[in-house]
C-alpha cells in the first residue's frame, strides 16, 4: 500500500466514528464478471446505477472493452473508508481466491 493511500485511508478511518453515529452506511462493495472472464473489483453507492454505467461503456476504462459485465459479489452497508479498504484487500486477492470468494 502507498504512503499516500494509507494516509488517506487513516483519515477516512477517523472520520468514521462520526459516520457511525450518524448511520452513513451507505457504501457497497462490488466485483463485475466481464465479458472476458475477468473479474473487476469497485465501489459504489448505488450498484445497479454503477453497472448501467459500466454496461453503457461510460464506468471504467477496464470493463469499458470487457462488457457486457455482471455483478457476481456485492458486500453492502459499508461507510467509504470500510468499502474502499475491502476493495483494497479483494484486489490484492490471487485470482483462485477472488474465484472462491464469488462462489460462496
Amino acid at each position: 500500500m502507498t504512503p499516500k493511500y494509507k494516509r488517506m485511508l487513516t483519515g477516512m478511518l477517523r472520520k468514521e466514528k462520526s459516520a457511525r453515529k450518524q448511520h452513513k452506511r451507505e457504501w457497497a462493495v462490488y466485483v463485475l464478471r466481464c465479458s472476458d472472464g475477468s473479474l473487476y473489483t469497485g465501489i459504489a453507492k448505488d450498484v445497479a446505477q454503477r453497472l448501467k454505467s459500466h454496461n453503457a461503456g461510460t464506468g471504467a476504462k477496464y470493463t469499458k472493452t470487457r462488457r457486457p459485465v455482471g455483478v457476481v459479489y456485492q458486500q453492502n452497508s459499508m461507510t467509504r473508508p470500510r468499502a474502499l479498504s475491502r476493495e483494497y484487500a479483494i484486489k490484492r486477492m490471487s485470482k483462485l481466491n477472488k474465484e472462491k470468494l464469488v462462489a460462496a
